[in-house]
Formats: C-alpha cells, structure tokens, sequence
C-alpha cells in the first residue's frame, strides 16, 4: 500500500509540474506567432490550466475508472468553492463585488444545474452528452472574449502575463512543450492506475479516491496561487479564478469524459456528493449576487465544511 501511495503522490507531481511546463510553453509558442494577447488568455491559458484534469479524466475513462473521472470533477469543484476560498479568507478579506462576476456566477449554476440533471436524468455521461457539453465550453469560451473585447469582464479571461516563466527562444519553447505533452500522461497513468488499485484493495468506490485525493491534488495550483494572492492582500482574484475553473470542470471535463468513453453516476454520488456539490456553488454564487465579502469568519465556516465533507466520505468509505 506504501508503493502505491508514494506513486499516486509521484504522478500527482509529476502532473502539475507537466500541466506548468505545457501552459508556458504554449504561451512562448503563441508570442512567437504573434497571436493576440485576448486569444491566449481564452484558449491556451484557459483550457491550459485545466490540462491535468482533462488528462486524468480521460485516462481513468480509457482505463474503466470512470468513477475515478466522475469523483475528480465532482470534488474538484467542492475543493474550489470551499477549501480555495476559504483557506485564503482565513489570511484576508475576498471582496465579491468584481465586475462581470455575477453574471459568470449564473453560468457556473446554469452548468451545475445541467450536469446534475445528466446525473439524476441519465445516470451517466455519454457520446452525444459529452459532445453537448463540449459545444457549451466552446460557446462559453467565445461569449466570454465577445465580453471581454467589448469590455466587459469575464471569470475566464486571464492575462498572459500573468505567466511567469514564459520562454523567448524557439528551442526553449520546444523543450517545455515536448516535456509537459510527456509528462501529462506519465502523470495521469501513475495517478490513475495505482488511485484505482488502492480503491480496490481497500474495497472502496473509486469515486472516494477521484473526490479526496484526485480532486485535492489538482485544486493545489488554484490553492498556492490564492494564498499567495492573500498574503499580498489581493485574494480578490479568487473568485474569478474559482468560477472559471468551475465552469470549465463541469463542461470541458465533463464533456471529454463523454466523449473519451462515457462515466456513470454512482448512488452515492446521486444521494450525496452531487447535492454537496449544487449546494457549495448555490453558497458561493449567493456570496457573488449579494457583493457579500468572505472575512475570516466565512473563511473558518467553508474550509470546516470541507473537512466535514472529506470525514463523512471517510465514514462512508466500504459503502460501493
């Protein structure tokens, strides 16, 4: 068991650090093609950051873990509203008062309302559903750079130059590309394969390992980046941050879930993480509309509703 954890750990690492190098590297490559900074931030920085979510979920699709792929957007988007928010509110004050945010909020529980409807209407995420949720993010994606080029603000707009790291020369560029399009996949096979392996020697649901460890290790870039923004006061750009990542979980993850395969909904699931999962959106879309800022008391009340959550799935863990 002590093998498996310690290459869980390792594809985890290694698909962060993959998931970096590609979102830099694809940023190099685009300033050396002169594509517009709007263009980048839409597509290469958006999409980017969501890279090892995508490939986690695929993979554990391809390799019939789909519970693993279901359990990891599920807990990815409790482990954003809750531990991502409230984690830095502990340390300062998030304003939610950012321009274009309310009307990305709505989105986020349009997108939530319709994949839990998938859930409890379906039971599982097909070809044609996936494909549906694919042609949403895309819509999303092109909505929002209207917005945006129009002035407007969006959750998912991010600026290119916020990317540190960025290579200038060519061969740079290509070194940081080729080993992030490695890595990812090295990163998930480890992830996956050995997650999937302790779920059964443990005799849980596989959907436990893609809610805890999956989702937690993924959420960790979003978490370093608002603490980090926290401690320089500027923990605003949270929610921005939380709500993109939200939307495209839902719909981008989703959707390649779909289309790489197809994933189930599990009881448990549908009785219990699903619901958790609407109710934590509806809280934080509630915080937006009401330009309501999450202080430290707030802060305290999300992140023990995370440890909560995390200690009844431990509870319930022989329940498959």
């Amino acid at each position: 068991m002590t093998i498996l954890l310690i290459m869980v750990a390792a594809g985890l690492v290694i698909l962060l650090m993959a998931g970096d190098l590609l979102v830099r590297g694809a940023v190099g490559l685009a300033a050396l093609l002169r594509i517009p900074p709007l263009i980048v931030g839409l597509t290469i920085v958006a999409f980017g950051t969501s890279a090892p979510e995508l490939v986690v979920t695929i993979k554990a699709v391809l390799s019939g873990s789909s519970g693993i792929a279901i359990g990891n957007i599920i807990g990815s988007n409790f482990a954003n509203v809750l531990l991502v928010l409230g984690a830095p509110a502990l340390i300062y004050p998030i304003r939610c008062a950012t321009e274009g945010l309310d009307l990305d909020a709505t989105i986020m529980l349009a997108a939530t309302a319709f994949f839990s409807a998938i859930a409890y209407a379906v039971g599982a995420i097909d070809f044609k559903l996936g494909l549906t949720l694919l042609v949403l993010i895309v819509s999303f994606v092109a909505y929002s750079g209207l917005r945006a080029a129009r002035g407007g603000a969006s959750a998912i707009v991010e600026d290119p130059q916020e990317i540190g790291g960025v290579p200038r020369e060519p061969m740079k560029t290509a070194a940081l590309l080729v080993v992030g399009l490695v890595g990812l996949p090295l990163g998930a096979g480890l992830l996956v394969d050995n997650g999937g392996e302790i779920a059964r020697r443990m005799a849980v649901r596989e959907e436990l390992i893609g809610l805890t460890i999956v989702a937690f290790g993924t959420s960790l870039p979003e978490l370093s980046t608002v603490v980090s923004a926290a401690l320089r006061k500027q923990s605003d750009v949270a929610l921005g941050n939380v709500v993109g990542s939200n939307i495209f979980n839902l719909l981008a993850v989703g959707g390649a879930a779909g289309v790489a395969g197809g994933a189930a909904f599990d009881v448990m699931s549908l009785h219990f993480d699903i619901p958790v999962m609407a109710a934590a959106a509806t809280l934080v879309a509630a915080y937006i509309w009401g330009n309501r800022t999450l202080g430290r008391f707030s802060g305290f009340v999300f992140t023990g509703l995370y440890l909560g959550y995390v200690a009844v799935l431990a509870s319930t863990a022989q329940i498959i």
